[in-house]
């Protein structure tokens, strides 16, 4: 119902109809003359105090002012790879990487809390694009899987997962590299054509494929396939392709008087006994293999 109120004037859709150039108010009794609204009209257009309120007009000034604030932003265009996808992207250069990733989420499905950025190593999301140089025609790796398929892999028995934690309890009071298990790998001394370990230092991974030895004394290369969100594990046999997404756990332990290298254990299922551990794995490069394959979105 419309109405005239003093100094303000309500109306919607369902009270207002046009016919021709005069406005027809409507009522739940009658239906007011032409006279009578005309003679409204002309009251209240000498008002200059009243406002006439419809339900849209926020909306669309606040909808106007976004898209003024957008325009007026310097953007970038630069590519997002995403499962071989390429995703054309154009986003704001000055905006962090944590509003990134919000849009990205809309394109892709995957939240913000599972996505890992790649640009020259992992992007933090307090950074803004130009701060990570980002620039027009640049590729990043988008890591990540969409929360539903997380859980349907890390669906698994808990009577299992009880016993298999149960069976490695009694190993965990001592180092690992003192570990019967590992000890007897150790003590055959580090292999000649073993990678160059540097203690106390953080390096980004090499654009090379990173090599341990396995328990056998066999070399174990990692590759990483950020395009298709997977760890290559590559033996002289065989080369295993592991999804990230369903990669547990990576734990590591300097080894006792050679600590420039680490037994890194990659822990393939939801137990502790499924990890696959590598010896001689050089220690600067420890934390980015971390990072690379779990980011910071470790919820097991």
């Amino acid at each position: 119902m419309a109405s005239v109120d003093g100094k303000r004037s309500y109306c919607t859709d369902a009270d207002v109809k046009t016919a021709g150039d005069e406005l027809i108010f409507e009522t739940g009794e009658s239906e007011a003359t032409t006279d009578s609204v005309t003679q409204q009209q002309s009251d209240v257009g000498n008002d200059t105090d009243m406002v006439t309120e419809c339900p849209g007009t926020s909306a669309i000034t606040e909808s106007g002012d976004m898209q003024e604030d957008v325009a007026n932003k310097e953007m970038v265009d630069f590519k997002v790879v995403f499962n071989k996808q390429r995703l054309d992207v154009s986003f704001p250069v000055d905006d962090k990487v944590s509003s990134l990733k919000a849009h990205i989420h809309k394109i892709t499905g995957v939240t913000p809390a599972m996505q890992k950025l790649m640009f020259k190593g992992l992007m933090q999301d307090e950074k803004t694009l130009r701060e990570l140089n980002v620039s027009t025609g640049a590729k990043l790796m988008l890591v990540g899987s969409k929360l539903n398929d997380v859980i349907a892999v890390s669906s698994v028995n808990p009577e299992k997962i009880r016993a298999e934690d149960k069976a490695q309890e009694s190993v965990k009071k001592e180092p690992v590299s003192r570990q019967k298990m590992h000890k007897k790998v150790i003590d055959r001394g580090i292999p000649e054509d073993c990678m160059a370990g540097v203690k106390s230092v953080k390096e980004r991974l090499p654009p090379v494929p990173v090599h341990g030895f396995n328990k056998n004394g066999s070399k174990v290369r990692l590759t990483f396939k950020l395009e298709s969100d997977q760890l290559w594990i590559g033996t002289k046999e065989r080369t295993d392709k592991i999804p990230m997404a369903s990669i547990k756990n990576i734990v590591s332990e300097a080894i006792e008087k050679h600590e420039q290298y680490h037994i890194v254990g990659i822990q393939l299922g939801p137990t502790e006994a499924s990890r696959y551990w590598i010896y001689w794995f050089p220690a600067q490069y420890v934390d980015a293999l971390k990072d690379t394959v779990m980011g910071k979105w470790q919820f097991f």
